[in-house]
């Protein structure tokens, strides 16, 4: 079985900071992609960024510019860095992973969700 655990997540004024961690854990053999999506009310979930298991890096151009994304491959986490806030930043940010496990079988993980919320 495989998991994912965010931490990060909480209540920042606009133009602040926050950094997300996720986690992968379980009968790992090996992880792709990992990455960030995120999805505001009455929105549909959107990628936020993603790099794959050789440091290519995607994210969606609302973030670029204030978002990074990074990897430890040894310790199978992800983490994301959001700096200059903004209220339409606001949204529950899934962590997402392409992992192949013990068994050979490949299959995409979510995490269970952190709320970011922007607002003064």
């Amino acid at each position: 079985q495989v998991q994912l655990v965010e931490s990060g997540g909480g209540l920042v004024q606009p133009g602040g900071s926050l950094r997300l961690s996720c986690a992968a854990s379980g009968s790992i053999f090996s992880i792709y992609a990992m990455g960030w999506y995120r999805q505001a009310p009455g929105k549909q979930r959107e990628l936020v960024a993603v790099m794959s298991s050789n440091g290519n890096t995607n994210s969606a151009d609302s973030v670029k510019g204030r978002f990074s994304i990074s990897r430890d491959n040894a310790k199978n986490t992800v983490s994301l860095q959001m700096n200059s806030l903004k209220p339409e930043d606001t949204a529950v940010y899934y962590c997402n992973a392409d992992i192949m496990n013990s068994r050979g079988l490949m299959n995409v993980y979510w995490g269970q969700g952190t709320q970011v919320t922007v607002s003064s």
